[in-house]
């Protein structure tokens, strides 16, 4: 029945059947012609997939992150950004890295980093004489700190399906994110040199904290969370209530960005964006019940500590792994199907089940900007006009980095579980 679940799938992909679909019509098959298993218990599974007081914060991180795009938030952080870091050679493109950074601690997805900032982004960048290109690549490259950073929603799947605390995660994050932003500046800063793209003038404190004062409250966004949920004051469910909350005060009363009568729009594309997410959990949850009936991560974990029981080794295979289907799959969908496969790997080799997450998601999340599927990658073409060919040749210099700080981490575990273990005692 595995071999079929497997083979089913992947042949359904191949002739771009839609992921959710494909996997909820594999699962069906090798159900109805390979297992006693009752038909009911397809729906029943698929329901129970997402009936998880942790997925509520799904659409409410789903919701403050279009709340702040439509209140005009994203503008007031990018100029921020700009103040902070503009004078430095190639300064809008860490200007973008900073913005990135900033609304990473707000949203949680790399597809609202790049629809939210993109094209303010991409607009300043070229105004100021930096080529598309790159312009629309430092944006993609950027995107990935979006769900490492958090809040995160991969980090909320993740703790669900392993029943892992999403605190802790959250806060295991931290110092990956921030290792990346680094050396995503470090790159930005060779190949500004290299090309001679311009610098900001540098700004006067005045002009600095009339730009803090302007971006003051949706800086003081990530405070509240983290504080709250570090603090024990609310979980991280919680907390996406009052991010939502908080959006939408800002935006309402005292930026007066948005109308009562712009909700109802807001409302139903984020019930939009809820139900393919929610979909897309739903199958992949009864795809993971017969992975899980078959012994799929019992079988995988025998296998491998038949050829080696060196957990770098293991590590490193896992990385390359998640990282070819991070660039193929929609990254929830490998997150969802894998965990319940490596999660019992990992932990048979002593790997924390903390870094183990933050090891996932780096991988899945570099997976967005990376040829030939990366979400964002498609996103940005539609934001910048330039054909998917060149964003996949213009990315992958910004790949470097990333790569090696994912290695870092997972080798250095203490840079993941340091926070957690120290905040969340």
């Amino acid at each position: 029945m595995l071999g079929v679940l497997i083979i089913s799938f992947i042949v359904l992909a191949v002739f771009r059947m839609p992921i959710a679909i494909a996997l909820g019509f594999a699962t069906l098959l090798a159900l109805w012609f390979f297992s006693d298993i009752p038909m009911a218990a397809l729906p029943h599974k698929m329901v129970n997939g997402i009936d998880s007081y942790v997925f509520l914060a799904i659409p409410l991180f789903l919701m403050a992150g279009k709340l702040m795009n439509a209140g005009g938030i994203t503008d007031r952080i990018f100029s921020f950004a700009r103040v902070m870091v503009g004078g430095i050679r190639g300064g809008l493109a860490h200007a973008n890295v900073i913005a990135s950074i900033i609304f990473a601690w707000m949203s949680g997805s790399a597809v609202a980093a790049v629809g939210g900032l993109g094209e303010i982004e991409l607009k300043a960048m070229k105004e100021n004489g930096f080529d598309t290109e790159f312009s629309a690549s430092v944006t993609i490259a950027a995107s990935v700190l979006g769900p490492i950073i958090p809040p995160s929603i991969p980090f909320i799947i993740y703790a669900a399906i392993s029943e892992n605390s999403i605190g802790k995660l959250f806060m295991a994050g931290i110092i990956p994110g921030m290792l990346l932003a680094v050396a995503l500046m470090i790159t930005i800063y060779i190949i500004s040199v290299m090309r001679n793209y311009p610098t900001d003038t540098r700004k006067s404190f005045t002009e600095f904290f009339h730009s803090f004062k302007a971006a003051i409250l949706p800086l003081l966004m990530p405070v509240i969370m983290l504080g709250g949920i570090a603090s024990g004051i609310f979980t991280p469910t919680e907390a996406a209530a009052v991010a939502v909350a908080y959006a939408l005060i800002i935006s309402l009363y005292v930026y007066r960005t948005i109308k009562w009568k712009d909700l109802p729009h807001i409302f139903v594309e984020t019930m939009i964006t809820t139900s393919v997410v929610t979909f897309i959990i739903s199958t992949t949850a009864s795809f993971s019940y017969v992975l899980t009936i078959e012994s799929a991560g019992e079988r995988i974990t025998d296998f491998v500590a038949g050829i080696t029981s060196n957990p770098y080794v293991v590590l490193m295979l896992i990385n390359i792994l998640l990282l070819v289907f991070g660039a193929i799959m929609e990254a929830g969908v490998v997150l969802i199907i894998f965990t319940p496969i490596l999660y019992p790997l990992a932990m048979s080799l002593g790997i924390d089940p903390i870094h183990f997450g933050v090891i996932m998601v780096m991988n899945l999340m570099i997976g967005v900007a990376t040829p030939p599927i990366g979400v964002c990658l498609f996103v940005m073409s539609h934001i910048s006009g330039l054909k998917v060919e060149v964003l996949m040749k213009s990315i992958l210099p910004f790949l470097i980095p990333l790569i090696i700080i994912l290695l870092i981490i997972t080798y250095v575990p203490v840079l993941s579980t340091f926070l957690p273990d120290y905040m969340m005692k």
